[in-house]
């Protein structure tokens, strides 16, 4: 499976592939219905599906190579990813290695239709709310 088939999948269930998400190592950045954000990553022996809020999105203006204006306008295209101040509202998460004896990387080596398993595992899941410690 590749992103545009993973896009299409996600699409007939009413959720949209975002920018910013990778097949290797497994990184997905997926909107739901009720417009939240969803970043699943498989890395080292962890699973994890982190729930943030629209707000979290982020509109970042590529700038050209050059931005001379002669060649290439001066700014680039948009893109729209997650801010680098984002706060998970939840996260979920499958150890690997309490659950299938990982022992190191074993969650980056997974390919794209078999994440896909453990993503809508998760974001099935019941939510656990992120408490800040004080």
């Amino acid at each position: 499976m590749n992103l545009p088939a993973f896009a299409a999948l996600l699409a007939s269930r009413g959720l949209r592939l975002l920018p910013g998400s990778y097949a290797v190592p497994v990184e997905l950045l997926v909107q739901l219905p009720d417009a939240t954000i969803v970043r699943f990553t498989a890395q080292g022996t962890t699973l994890r599906l982190r729930h943030y809020s629209p707000e979290a999105l982020t509109a970042i203006t590529i700038p050209a190579e050059c931005g001379c204006g002669d060649h290439h306008p001066q700014s680039g295209p948009t893109r729209v990813t997650l801010s680098a101040y984002a706060v998970p509202v939840d996260e979920r998460t499958i150890d690997g290695e309490l659950l299938f004896g990982w022992q190191g990387h074993e969650a980056g080596l997974l390919r794209l239709e078999d994440a896909a398993t453990y993503f809508f595992e998760l974001l099935e899941t019941p939510a656990r709310e992120l408490v800040g410690v004080a």
